[in-house]
């Protein structure tokens, strides 16, 4: 069964920095080069939104217009995982952050609390 876990979220002030790391379980590394890995975002009484997502082989990348220049998703296949690096973070980028691997279907993983306050 492929799981995917995210870690990394926390509490930050304005202008701070985390990066989010998302592991895969259940799968070998050949596999997971075939899986096009997102990360998505819910805040409280929002819809989910798309934040990044990160082709295969790491060629191609694409973010929300809300955090260009300020997230960068990363992936490193041969240890299954897949990173967001947030830089300055803002009272809006707070949200339940999901990571998101799709090869015929959607796994997603069960989520990790970023919240942004001072």
């Amino acid at each position: 069964q492929v799981h995917f876990v995210e870690s990394g979220g926390g509490l930050v002030q304005p202008g701070g920095s985390l990066r989010l790391s998302c592991a895969g379980s259940g799968i070998t590394f050949n596999a997971f080069t075939r899986y096009d890995m997102s990360w998505y975002r819910q805040a409280p009484g929002k819809e989910r939104e798309l934040v990044a997502v990160i082709t295969t082989a790491g060629t191609s990348t694409n973010y929300a217009d809300s955090v260009k220049g300020r997230f960068t998703i990363s992936r490193d296949n041969a240890k299954k995982t897949v990173s967001l690096q947030m830089n300055s973070l803002k009272p809006e980028d707070t949200a339940v952050y999901y990571c998101k691997g799709t090869y015929y279907r959607d796994y997603w993983g069960q989520g990790t609390q970023v919240t942004v306050s001072s």
